[in-house]
């Protein structure tokens, strides 16, 4: 039976998102970063390069930006003494806007939802003997 291979730039990226997410949320305290969430890290094969792929909800996403471009050191340093690594990744910030999408998405099923309620209750009203 063969083994699985998983690249190691893959299981690294793995726990840079992990880690990532936990110093957002516990370590920056910079108001210009609101409510971020890390979707995906990947990491160059050398480890040299990490791309951190983001999600704005609400706020200016400009603003996050340079919150998070502004803490990217911090957050660096703060990795390098979470993980072990020779030489902790350069870290690039990417907007993702999967979850803005998301909750796009659930806005309007609940907009057609709330629609669909309204023109069940007219008919209920005009006809009171369907019961």
């Amino acid at each position: 039976m063969a083994k699985h291979t998983f690249k190691r730039s893959v299981r690294v990226g793995e726990q840079m998102k992990h880690e990532i997410a936990d110093i957002l949320m516990r370590k920056i305290k910079d108001p210009r970063i609101g409510f971020v969430t890390v979707t995906d890290v990947e990491l160059s094969d050398d480890l040299r390069n990490a791309r951190v792929f983001v999600s704005i909800y609400g706020g200016d996403r400009e603003t996050a930006f340079k919150g998070l471009k502004s803490a990217s050191a911090f957050i660096r340093s703060e990795l390098g003494r979470r993980m072990t690594m020779r030489c902790v990744p350069e870290i690039l910030f990417r907007f993702e806007s999967t979850v803005e999408q998301g909750a796009h998405i659930m806005e309007l099923l609940h907009e057609i939802e709330k629609k669909q309620d309204q023109e069940t209750g007219e008919k209920e009203k005009k006809d009171p003997e369907h019961d």
